[in-house]
């Protein structure tokens, strides 16, 4: 493991986070509020910087606004990021935002209309509350993974703390990176996306393979990303899945 000095990470969401995260290394879940060790929560954490902005004018300046023939939804996210993105050191401050961008991207008010029977309230919920800890991963302009977190692996994580097969597990890693698999729901993600100041990538095919998801910068390296997530997710996926609960426990 990689990691730098740091101070406890602590944060107050608006609503109560499932109290299972406790079986992961380094994290207390207590209500609403979080509490992260990240010398024991990260498996790589070499940054304590990230790039946000303000979620509240996002939602006024850009999520309705329409993109023409010469401005793709992508370059205004770009250039809203470009006027007011902020570096920030205060983690909390991520997490609030990725709550926030989260709780808008997986509402309710999706599971009628979208053909999905499978997915329920309570999945949402659950992928609320993994992407918003996913914010706190890290990639790098030239590429390199600076942080990594065990909600990276999406399906493992999410089968510890939710007690989910593998079959549930990846239909909701497909749901969490396909945005709800068609375009106006794309182009939300790209939009509220912008106060975690990038877009949302990810190193898997087709078919989940826990190659997991990051808000990586416009312009980072995608071939340098995908390198360095070939080399390291073997063992660290197999450290998160021994943290799984059976059923004789």
């Amino acid at each position: 493991m990689t990691t730098i000095d740091t101070a406890t990470i602590t944060v107050e969401l608006p609503d109560a986070f499932d109290p299972r995260w406790n079986r992961l290394p380094g994290i207390q879940v207590d209500g609403r509020r979080i509490t992260i060790d990240p010398a024991e929560y990260f498996f790589r954490f070499e940054s304590s910087t990230w790039l946000v902005a303000d979620w509240e004018l996002v939602k006024a300046q850009l999520l309705d606004v329409d993109e023409t023939t010469g401005s793709a939804v992508e370059q205004l996210a770009l250039d809203f990021i470009k006027h007011h993105g902020e570096s920030t050191s205060d983690a909390a401050r991520v997490l609030a935002t990725a709550y926030g961008v989260y709780t808008y991207l997986f509402r309710e008010e999706h599971l009628a209309g979208l053909s999905l029977p499978q997915i329920t309230a309570d999945h949402l919920r659950m992928l609320r509350e993994a992407a918003t800890l996913m914010a706190l991963n890290k990639v790098e302009l030239d590429g390199h993974i600076s942080n990594v977190g065990p909600c990276w692996f999406f399906p493992a994580a999410t089968s510890v703390v939710f007690d989910l097969d593998d079959a549930t597990g990846g239909m909701l890693d497909e749901v969490y990176h396909g945005g709800w698999f068609n375009e106006h729901r794309r182009i939300e993600s790209i939009e509220a996306h912008a106060a975690l100041g990038g877009r949302l990538v990810h190193g898997c095919q087709s078919v989940p393979d826990q190659s997991g998801g990051v808000v990586a910068p416009y312009g980072a390296s995608m071939d340098n990303f995908r390198d360095d997530l070939a080399e390291f997710k073997t063992g660290w996926i197999e450290q998160v899945y021994a943290h799984r609960v059976t059923a004789a426990e």
